[in-house]
């Protein structure tokens, strides 16, 4: 066995060089910050350090799930992000779908480049160009809605409107990027399975449904379970920029709840709970979406 494993080791050792750097940066970066989680069950002090820190048991938990905030901040976090799963995750797919169709090369970049963009713009431009457009006298999207609707609206001040102006600004701002994945899929799909179908009357669209999509359900699987895993994160940067105490009490997520707690009010101890919580819930989902998908023979692991 050793001797086998040395041999692997010689004969492909310039991969394993290549692989050094990345299993430095989740070790320095992933696994090492962990030690960090032990705040959650310590009365955490600055002076004394982690290790001089008293012990303080599930103490932080128990006063979370006892805290009227508790059920407040989670139903917002769950809220939002079913509203980002449902709507932002068939999105990219289909928009993957509708431009690999696209035969003219030129307007396919043309469009691909315009919608990547928003994604490498930052949540502070992006959310403050929202806010713009959405000001109440000034702004361009509430100035038509007023002529078309007769009526002047302020959806960043309006409980009703304002997740969905969370919403629909994600996708706006992460369509493009969420797509790769898809499109690079798509390419790997067999042309001989097009022919097949046309040849046997399907239209575009039956093509789409019967060959595109199961070609493709793999990815949709994994990428689901990965979407899955992080529905407590319902968007930290942009809720922060985009909310107002008027609308608090609907954008109150757990990740700005844990920054208020934690580095304004110094709270280590039970912020660090309540994030630790929130990974926990991430996992646990992550296990039972794979579970389920493996009926379908799909899964990030077996």
């Amino acid at each position: 066995m050793t001797g086998s494993l040395i041999r692997h080791l010689k004969r492909d050792s310039c991969l394993y060089l290549m692989l050094i750097p990345g299993l430095l940066f989740f070790i320095v970066f992933k696994y090492a910050p962990m030690y960090g989680i032990t705040i959650a069950f310590k009365d955490y002090n600055i002076g004394a350090g982690i290790l001089g820190s008293k012990w303080a048991g599930l103490k932080y938990f128990n006063e979370f799930f006892a805290s009227p905030d508790f059920l407040k901040i989670l139903r917002n976090t769950i809220i939002l992000s079913f509203y980002k799963l449902l709507f932002g995750f068939p999105a990219p797919i289909l928009f993957a779908i509708l431009l690999n169709e696209v035969r003219k090369m030129l307007f396919k970049r043309t469009i691909q480049t315009v919608v990547y963009l928003p994604h490498f713009i930052s949540w502070v431009v992006i959310g403050n160009l929202v806010i713009i457009m959405l000001a109440p006298k000034t702004g361009l999207i509430t100035n038509i809605i007023m002529l078309s609707a007769g009526r002047e609206i302020n959806p960043l001040m309006d409980p009703g409107y304002f997740r969905g102006v969370l919403v629909l600004s994600d996708m706006w701002k992460e369509l493009g990027w969420s797509a790769i994945v898809y499109l690079a899929a798509l390419n790997g799909v067999d042309p001989n399975l097009y022919e097949a179908a046309e040849i046997d009357g399907a239209t575009r669209a039956r093509k789409m449904w019967h060959v595109t999509l199961p070609s493709i359900r793999g990815i949709i699987v994994i990428m689901l379970i990965l979407r899955v895993g992080h529905i407590l994160d319902a968007g930290f940067e942009q809720v922060l920029i985009m909310s107002n105490p008027i609308v608090n009490d609907i954008s109150e997520i757990i990740d700005t709840y844990v920054y208020k707690v934690g580095l304004q009010r110094a709270q280590f101890s039970y912020s660090t709970a309540v994030n630790l919580f929130k990974s926990v819930i991430g996992l646990m989902l992550v296990a039972v979406v794979n579970t389920v998908s493996r009926r379908w023979e799909e899964g990030l692991w077996r």
